[in-house]
This record gives structure tokens, C-alpha cells and sequence, in this order.
């Protein structure tokens, strides 16, 4: 009991039975970290099992647990009727000595490449770091109202099921899965549609989704149409495929489709790009006739619709407008969709929705780029559709939504009164604000940025005819609500008073 090393094992270790790392863990750790250290050398005997377990008043079998531990980690070689004694694994890669630089700079990572290659200028990351407390995004949800706990429960019960291996293991798919089927299932029940597994492919996000449909679709030069305002992430998707990007106007009614007809002809259009439910970024909701109208035109012009639905789960006056292609008998239209806006975003996952030859070649294209997908997730999104807890979470957190818009939307009248104006949408999760008379928006936003609230570039549109914000109020509570506006109303005061 009085060796060195027992000595030295019983001051060197210390442990946590509370801690949610096991003890076991714990005092490998321990012991790894005196072995690196030089404290135990190899050859070392470590005690037995019994005199371990006293030595640290722990169990026997938690020691046999931490020699086990050791061992499969090559730290400790177990000899029966012998002991335990300590091992140094042999280190498995060599370092290259580097000679001709300094010693402090052999190991260094190389700054530049030494090779010429292509930089993407138009997929520069829009990432902007801010510190403040506060921030408005362009219409993301609030992950406060998901329930972490009930999360946990799901992903735990997916994780367990036998099933798992097999899909893992599987070489090839002859059939459908459990959540293809599900999936179509849910949107043919919610979206109007009368589609089969074969019309459906599910990927990581909407994103994902235009872009293989992007590489299918487009060639260099092919003229893509978009709002006069439009999604910003869109193109440069568009743009990176090397598209060329031209604008039409856009008004309460959603996307000009007269405009298009007066000012393109046939053959000349490859495809148009269009927010179905309500257009990123002014909240304006396409008309049912500019629908029909577009899928005319589309047949007559011979060009393909990306119909892109990424907010129609909260709708919260009347009724959601069935997407175009739900009625689309001419294969004219490729859905873009979101499920699981209620959930975690790791749980989210994007879909597309065409005829079965493009999606033939689109999970042709995502096994290139992603093979494995997340069994886990498709498993867990499958039961919770079977079960209805997606429409569930839906329903409930929609009147959290619906609140926060009237909440929103009264703050503005009380501290801006006539300086801004604003059309209610009908649902989704941002409010287009203009501004009369105009102001340099960028100029609020560092001013904002004073007051310890973030206004992101991507939320600002400013030209010749446009002074706007794109305000996502989801992600706030009424109390953060009330905090912004008076924040951002606070900013709006300054810069006026300097330009007058």
C-alpha cells in the first residue's frame, strides 16, 4: 500500500461521482495524463484491481473497467496471473524535419498556396461578426419554443432502433424508405399535392436543393429571372452556376408576369424563379391569377418555374395558397421546400419536388455530394409525422408567431408612427418596413450598432427607389420586441437630425 506508485496514484487521481463523465473515464484520464507526463514510465506495475479499489475507496469493477479502458487504448498491457503494467504507444506518423527554416517555423501551416487557383467571388461568405446583445435577422425562428427535452426523447428513441444497421449497411435501395413514403404522405395531405416517392427527393436545406437543381438546370449564359427584390442566397447560386441574372418588377400582387411577356420572347428565358407564398424579401404574396397566368406562360415561352416555399408553415390569416405546382400538368414547375421549421435546425430538411426524370438526376447528383444523408433525423422527422407532432408543433408555435406580429406591428405605430410605413403580412416571420422619406440606411445601421443592436447588411435594400428593411421579429420575444424597436427608433432619430 506504500509503494511510489500507489503513492503517487492515490495524490494524482481525482474524480467526480457526481460528474456526467463516468468515473472510469475520469481516472483513465488521470492516469494517461501521469503517463505523458513522465509520471508512471513504461514498464511500470500498476497495483491490482483489489488494492486499487482500496487505495481510491471506488469498486473493484470500476477499476477493472479503467485497466480495460487503458488497455484498448494501448496505454496499459494486461498479463494474466501477472498484473497490469504500463505501455508508451509507439507514435504512428513521423515529423519532417525542416532543415533549411527555423525551428519555431518548421511546423507552421503555410499562409498562401503554392498553386494558382480559381476564387469564387460570388459565393464570398456575408457573415458579418457583431458583439451586441441584440440583432435582427430576416426571419428565422425562435429556438426557445422548441422543446429540448422532447427533442432529446426523439432522437434518443431513433438511435436505439435495430433498424438503423441495416439502412446503414444497405448497398442499394430498391424500394422506397419509411420516410419517403411519410414525407409524401404529409405534403400530399398539407400541400395539395397527388405526388408519389418518385416525384420527391429530401436534402440537408432549401439551399442544397437549388443548388443541384442549379447544376442540372443551368448552363453558362442562361437567363434566369428574379423579383426586382429577391433573394440574395438564390443568386448566387444563380450566379455561381453562371447564369445570367435579370430583374422584374414586383408589387403587392407579387412577380409583373405582363412584364415578362412585353419584354422577353420565346426560347429566350431558361428558367424563372419565384417565392411562391410570400416573396423574399418584401412579404408580398403572388395572386392566384399571376399564378395561372405564369404557368401559361411558362408552357408558351417554353421555361421551367423554381417554385420556392420556404415559409408556407405559418400562415396565420386564412388559408395557404396551394404552391403552382400542385397543379402543374405540364412538368413546368420544380417545387423547393422546407420542413421542420418548428424543429431544431439540425432536424430541418429540404425537399424538391419535379417530375421523376430531373429527380432521377438529382439523387444522382446529392449521392456525389451526399451519400450518407442522416438516417438518424429521417427516422426521427418519420415518426413524427406518423405520430402528428409536426402539425402539432406547427399549430402551436404559429400563435406564438401571430402574436409577436401584432406585438410588432403595434410597437411600430406607437414610436414611429408616420415615419415608416408597412403592409401586415399574412403570415411568415419578417414585416417589410420603408422608410419616407429616405434615409442612408447604412448609416442607421452603425448607429443602431451604438445603441448595442446589429442590423445585418442582407436585411438592408437600398437604390434609387427602395429604402427598406427586411425585419424578422420570429427569434424575439414581446419584451425583445418592444427593446429593438425602441433601439432602433433611437438610431432613426439621430441620423435624422444630423441630415436636417
Amino acid at each position: 500500500m506504500n509503494s511510489p506508485v500507489n503513492t503517487l496514484l492515490k495524490h494524482f487521481i481525482n474524480f467526480e461521482k457526481n460528474s456526467s463523465i463516468a468515473v472510469f473515464i475520469q481516472i483513465s484520464h488521470q492516469i494517461i495524463d501521469a503517463i505523458q507526463r513522465g509520471y508512471l514510465t513504461k514498464g511500470t506495475a500498476l497495483p491490482g484491481s483489489r488494492t486499487l479499489s482500496q487505495l481510491l475507496k471506488i469498486h473493484r469493477n470500476t477499476v477493472v473497467a479503467v485497466y480495460e479502458e487503458l488497455a484498448s487504448q494501448g496505454w496499459v498491457e494486461i498479463i494474466p496471473n501477472k498484473g497490469t503494467y504500463i505501455l508508451v504507444p509507439e507514435q504512428k506518423t513521423a515529423s519532417i524535419k525542416a532543415i533549411a527554416y527555423p525551428i519555431n517555423q518548421a511546423n507552421e501551416s503555410a499562409i498562401n498556396t503554392g498553386f494558382d487557383f480559381k476564387p469564387s467571388f460570388h459565393l464570398a461568405s456575408i457573415a458579418e461578426p457583431s458583439q451586441t446583445k441584440y440583432a435582427i435577422n430576416d426571419g428565422q425562428p425562435d429556438l426557445r419554443l422548441h422543446p429540448v427535452h422532447q427533442f432529446s426523447k426523439w432522437y434518443s428513441a431513433s438511435m436505439k432502433r435495430k433498424t438503423l444497421i441495416s439502412k446503414w449497411n444497405q448497398t442499394g435501395q430498391s424500394t422506397y424508405s419509411v420516410f419517403e413514403n411519410q414525407l409524401c404522405n404529409y405534403l400530399n395531405a398539407t400541400r395539395g399535392f397527388h405526388i408519389k416517392p418518385k416525384n420527391l427527393i429530401s436534402t440537408r436545406s432549401t439551399e442544397m436543393s437549388l443548388y443541384i437543381v442549379s447544376q442540372l438546370l443551368l448552363q453558362t449564359n442562361d437567363l434566369v429571372l428574379v423579383g426586382s427584390l429577391s433573394n440574395y442566397a438564390a443568386n448566387m447560386i444563380f450566379q455561381q452556376v453562371g447564369a445570367t441574372i435579370q430583374t422584374v418588377p414586383v408589387d403587392k400582387n407579387g412577380l409583373d408576369i405582363e412584364y415578362i411577356r412585353k419584354h422577353y420572347t420565346k426560347n429566350l428565358i431558361r428558367c424563372v424563379y419565384v417565392c411562391s407564398h410570400r416573396h423574399y424579401p418584401t412579404t408580398h404574396t403572388l395572386s392566384a391569377e399571376r399564378r395561372i397566368e405564369l404557368l401559361k406562360l411558362a408552357k408558351e415561352y417554353q421555361f421551367a418555374i423554381i417554385e420556392d416555399d420556404f415559409d408556407y408553415d405559418f400562415q396565420f390569416e386564412g388559408s395557404a395558397m396551394l404552391p403552382m405546382a400542385s397543379s402543374d400538368a405540364n412538368g413546368l414547375v420544380i417545387y423547393l421546400g422546407k420542413l421542420g421549421q418548428s424543429l431544431f435546425p439540425s432536424f430541418q430538411t429540404g425537399f424538391v419536388i419535379a417530375p421523376s426524370n430531373l429527380i432521377v438526376e438529382t439523387k444522382n447528383y446529392l449521392q456525389m455530394i451526399d451519400r450518407q444523408g442522416d438516417l438518424i433525423q429521417e427516422q426521427m422527422l418519420s415518426e413524427l409525422i406518423y405520430e402528428g407532432e409536426i402539425h402539432r408543433l406547427i399549430k402551436k408555435n404559429s400563435i406564438h408567431y401571430k402574436l409577436r406580429l401584432d406585438y410588432v406591428c403595434k410597437m411600430f405605430e406607437h414610436h414611429f408612427k408616420q415615419s415608416i410605413q408597412w403592409n401586415k403580412p399574412s403570415g411568415g416571420l419578417a414585416i417589410w418596413i420603408s422608410f419616407e422619406p429616405k434615409i442612408s440606411l447604412v448609416q442607421l445601421a452603425e448607429e443602431a450598432q451604438k445603441n448595442d443592436l446589429f442590423l445585418p447588411k442582407t436585411i438592408l435594400y437600398q437604390n434609387k427607389n427602395t429604402c427598406a428593411i427586411r425585419f424578422g421579429y420570429g427569434h424575439l420575444n414581446e419584451v425583445e420586441i418592444e427593446v429593438v424597436v425602441m433601439k432602433l427608433k433611437k438610431a432613426y432619430d439621430v441620423i435624422t437630425k444630423k441630415v436636417t
